[in-house]
């Protein structure tokens, strides 16, 4: 899809609706349903290199595991994300090159090597495996062939052939087996002998081994897939942190509207100068496409970093309402890590740094802000919050794929034709009025008048339309000032 912001000095060669939002003009939108969240994970099992959908806690476990062994992050992280209540969560498991699949090699009764079981997936998890195969209980013409984790038994198989070529067969065909490959040795007709328990090793999961460039390189898959906001699983490093925050300066630039949060470590929300260094953060990524988040929180005995609460962020952030606003969002956690003070949570707005707030009954979210300090030129202040840039992004997108499903290359740019997009627009942002994602009076729709008026700037060739488009975003109340008169 192409698009993205323009100048009038260097306008693209790509056919495509490029929109320049500009303070007087600052667009918005909503339509359509929105909210997917990417984490990229770290596990001990599961699909590696990949976007899996995960829509319940108990599906992060039958995909991934459960709890943090190996140092695995993907069942907190996805946990977080799913408490935020986005429409759609995409997770992302990251490996390195010394990750490896357990095995187990089986034998027949002369100790020959006759079929080999891989695990599905590389980590340490499956060195918990074990098989049995025993003659049936009922019928012993037949054998039972069990994979175990444990105590629990995750697979079973009765078959009359228990050759090696036989069994591979049957374990790769079966539709049940989500756990392990099997792979005949030598010719296939050798039989497994019975083993009562054997089990698999060289599982390994590489989670230790992970640097910032197995990451960055996850950037390169980010580009492919369709999301809305994207949290990590982990404290960035200053590098990580610059690598991911140009690559999402970048792909706005491009087009592709994403918005991403991160945040610090446990040791960064608990020590006596927290608030400066999620500052610092913030003033190192200094744009409204990025949410910094300050605070850790605990729930129930656990306490979460800020990073890791970051997930929790973009799932409230993707499964907002576009007219809805993540300041004073009320949270399912019980507390903060570390209360800030009030000249403290000053700094966190003014710094552009996201931080929750204990208000004595329950954990709050205080403004919904990102990490924009310094607007640039064509910016104001509505650039600093998290609802205008979801608003501006969505009719990014929304007027880009209605423009490319039924204008470009299919409607004459005459005059009637551009009056036909005109109308469209101003349609579409007449349902935004009504949902009070923008103003219902002075929005507008209109051919530029640098382009198109008396003394155009610039001639637009046959194949351009330049549009102009007026909107007053709305906001929700979050400063209510009153004076109280006694008499």
């Amino acid at each position: 899809m192409a698009g993205g912001t323009w100048e009038q000095t260097n306008r693209p060669v790509l056919p495509g609706l490029y929109m320049n939002f500009q303070a007087a003009a600052a667009s918005s939108i909503q339509a359509g349903n929105r909210g997917t969240v990417v984490v990229p994970v770290k596990a001990n099992w599961g699909p590696a290199g990949t976007f899996v959908e995960v829509g319940s806690e108990s599906a992060i476990e039958r995909i991934f595991s459960a709890g943090a062994r190996d140092n695995g992050t993907a069942y907190t992280s996805l946990k977080l994300a799913l408490l935020g209540g986005p429409k759609k969560l995409l997770a992302y498991r990251v490996v390195g090159e010394t990750a490896k699949a357990g095995s187990l090699t089986l034998k027949d009764r002369n100790d020959e090597d006759v079929l080999r079981l891989d695990a599905k997936y590389v980590g340490d998890r499956s060195n918990d495996f074990y098989v049995t195969i025993q003659p049936g209980i009922i019928d012993n013409t037949k054998h039972e062939v069990r994979l175990f984790e444990g105590n629990r038994m995750l697979y079973a198989l009765v078959t009359a052939d228990i050759t090696g070529a036989a069994l591979a067969e049957q374990i790769n065909a079966d539709e049940n087996n989500v756990w392990v490959t099997a792979v005949a040795i030598g010719d296939g007709t050798g039989e497994v002998a019975t083993v009562a328990g054997a089990s698999f090793k060289g599982g390994l999961s590489g989670n230790d081994s992970l640097t910032n460039a197995d990451y960055i390189a996850v950037q390169e898959a980010l580009e492919g897939e369709q999301f809305d906001v994207l949290a990590l699983d982990q404290a960035a490093d200053a590098p990580l942190l610059a690598s991911f925050g140009a690559w999402i300066k970048r792909v706005r630039n491009e087009g592709k509207p994403v918005i991403a949060v991160f945040g610090g470590s446990a040791a960064d929300d608990t020590s006596a100068n927290a608030a400066q260094k999620a500052s610092a953060r913030s003033a190192q990524l200094n744009h409204e496409g990025v949410v910094n988040v300050g605070t850790g929180v605990r729930l129930g005995d656990t306490f979460y970093s800020s990073a890791e609460t970051s997930a929790y962020v973009a799932g409230l952030i993707a499964g907002q309402r576009l007219n809805e606003s993540t300041t004073y969002a009320s949270t399912p956690f019980d507390d903060v890590t570390r209360r800030w003070t009030r000249a403290e949570q000053e700094q966190a707005v003014q710094n552009g740094v996201f931080i929750f707030f204990h208000d004595g009954r329950q954990v709050k979210a205080l403004r919904g802000v990102n990490t924009l300090v310094a607007p640039v030129a064509g910016q104001n202040n509505a650039w600093k919050k998290i609802r205008s840039i979801r608003v501006m992004d969505a009719i990014n997108v929304d007027l880009q794929r209605s423009a490319e499903d039924t204008y470009i290359g299919k409607v004459n740019n005459t005059e009637e034709g551009r009056q036909a997009l005109i109308g469209a627009m101003k349609a579409y942002l007449a349902l935004l009025a009504q949902s009070n994602v923008i103003e219902v009076s002075g929005y507008d729709v209109l051919l530029d008048p640098a382009y198109y008026g008396t003394a155009p700037i610039l001639k637009p060739e046959a194949d351009q339309v330049y549009l102009q488009w007026n909107v007053k975003l709305t906001d929700v109340m979050e400063q209510l000032f009153g004076t109280f008169y006694v008499q």
